[in-house]
């Protein structure tokens, strides 16, 4: 079984609060912790994206970058990067498209995906138990 963190619970425990109710604000709870912990999380042998860095040469920039792309976030202004397309073997006659993005666009899915999850198994527990 999975832990949850104190900002998990406090999503989900908002989720049961309102349920049915749509939430705001949920980008208050990404911080710059979060964003350590999600860069960590990454595989860090993935397949670079279309800025061409590897985990490790982003690790480098991270530490200065990770104000600056926080606040891009929070404010609205933060754009995905566009994603490189590569073409992987389906089977033995077709390819099937993939795409990679950045280091940093993963680094921010995975912030996104930290607060939206408690809301999502909240909303559909009742179908698990």
């Amino acid at each position: 079984m999975k832990k949850m963190s104190t900002v998990e619970l406090q999503i989900a425990e908002r989720a049961r609060k309102f349920k049915g109710e749509a939430l705001h604000n949920l980008h208050q709870f990404i911080d710059a912790q979060m964003m350590r912990e999600s860069y960590k999380k990454l595989n860090k042998r993935s397949a670079v994206g279309i800025d061409g860095k590897t985990w490790q040469q982003y690790g480098l920039e991270f530490p200065e970058r990770r104000e600056s792309l926080l606040e891009e976030f929070k404010s609205g202004r933060y754009r995905a990067p566009a994603i490189r397309r590569v073409y992987i073997p389906k089977d033995k006659h077709g390819q099937r498209p993939l795409g990679l993005c950045t280091i940093e666009d993963k680094v921010l899915q995975g912030c996104v995906r930290k607060v939206i999850e408690p809301i999502y198994e909240e909303e559909f527990k009742p179908f698990f138990i």
